[in-house]
């Protein structure tokens, strides 16, 4: 068995907003591994400027998976408990390569077109004109549920956009989640939480940065809207860090993101411990292309979590793979009769 690996920017349609800043290019990393004549991909998903595995040594860590290949599974997986995004394109590419086909990890009535997810339309930050088409567009394609990115521009114009959704569509209609990204303060965090409680808001997602575990942990004993950890949750790897984190902050969610918390191993740690404590979650994408999506969307049909998973993400790209992955009224779909269109050798050949 051998590997090797390419680096790949994807570029965005257009300008991507969150109060963490306005994303134009999204870098990516393939780990391709050949055996006895097959060859199988993974996608290391890597957030610059998010990701715990943002370091200065990634690409040292990517060559030393590739000469260390043959060494077993559990050795390679922790070599690289600081690097998740790894472990996530590693664990994708074993199954890939051991698969009938490199793109069928996991074959389900997903993966044979018979059933679908249900996904949430997300909101991109803005101004308010460009954030109220994209609310418009959602729901016209069939969106049952649309997530909001907030907390950087005029908080009121970002209540007057809520106030403008539920004006249209109630509750049982539009379900409406909002993500804050950590950009809220903590000192008026609950404050703006209880601005926004009487629009009958899903969840609030992080709404103050990451490891501010006392300050959140009373956010969510006295929030009006449930709150969902998704931040919080990056750079935690063992199973009883994991723990001590939810039992001290108590949240309503978490939100797991495989290239964020070491792959589906690492992903249904969380969820075990979620069913433990009484905590809701869901699963959503890191902004991969659609190879790590595919991997993702798979895997989430099997855990059979019916509320709406953030995984439309697929078509935000200029130059993504084509794909059999399809969204159609607020779902997402496998078209099988859809050939993938992958070059292993060269990934920037996208005929």
């Amino acid at each position: 068995m051998k590997a090797s690996y390419q680096k790949y920017l994807l570029n965005f349609k257009q300008p991507s907003g969150t109060s963490r800043g306005v994303l134009h290019q999204k870098e990516t990393w393939f780990l391709i591994i050949e055996k006895d004549g097959k060859k199988g991909i993974g996608e290391c998903g890597l957030l610059r400027g998010l990701s715990c595995d943002d370091r200065a040594d990634y690409e040292d860590q990517l060559k030393w998976v590739c000469n260390n290949i043959n060494l077993d599974k559990e050795t390679l997986w922790d070599a690289l408990i600081e690097f998740p995004s790894i472990q996530f394109g590693l664990e994708m590419a074993l199954l890939s390569v051991e698969s009938e086909h490199p793109f069928l990890l996991f074959p389900s009535n997903f993966t044979s077109g018979k059933e679908s997810i249900e996904i949430n339309g997300l909101i991109w930050m803005g101004t308010p004109e460009f954030m109220q088409q994209q609310i418009t567009e959602k729901i016209a394609q069939g969106f049952r549920c649309v997530k909001l990115k907030i907390g950087a521009l005029d908080f009121k114009k970002e209540v007057e956009l809520l106030q403008s959704i539920r004006a249209k569509f109630s509750a049982s209609e539009i379900e409406i989640r909002v993500d804050a990204n950590g950009g809220f303060d903590k000192i008026n965090a609950l404050d703006k939480i209880n601005q926004i409680a009487g629009y009958q808001i899903h969840s609030i997602e992080q709404p103050i940065q990451k490891n501010m575990t006392d300050s959140m942990s009373v956010l969510c004993k006295n929030t009006p809207i449930p709150i969902a950890l998704d931040e919080e949750l990056i750079g935690v790897f063992s199973a009883e860090d994991k723990e001590a984190l939810l039992l001290k902050i108590k949240p309503q969610f978490i939100i797991l993101k495989p290239s964020f918390v070491g792959g589906f191993k690492g992903t249904l740690e969380w969820i075990n411990l979620a069913k433990k404590h009484a905590i809701g979650w869901w699963i959503t994408s890191a902004l991969e292309s659609n190879i790590g999506l595919n991997a993702i969307a798979q895997w989430t049909y099997l855990q059979q979590n019916h509320m709406p998973q953030g995984l439309g993400t697929g078509g935000l790209y200029t130059n993504n793979f084509e794909a059999p992955l399809e969204v159609k009224d607020g779902k997402l779909w496998y078209n099988p009769a859809i050939e993938w269109m992958v070059n292993f050798d060269n990934l920037a050949d996208l005929k």
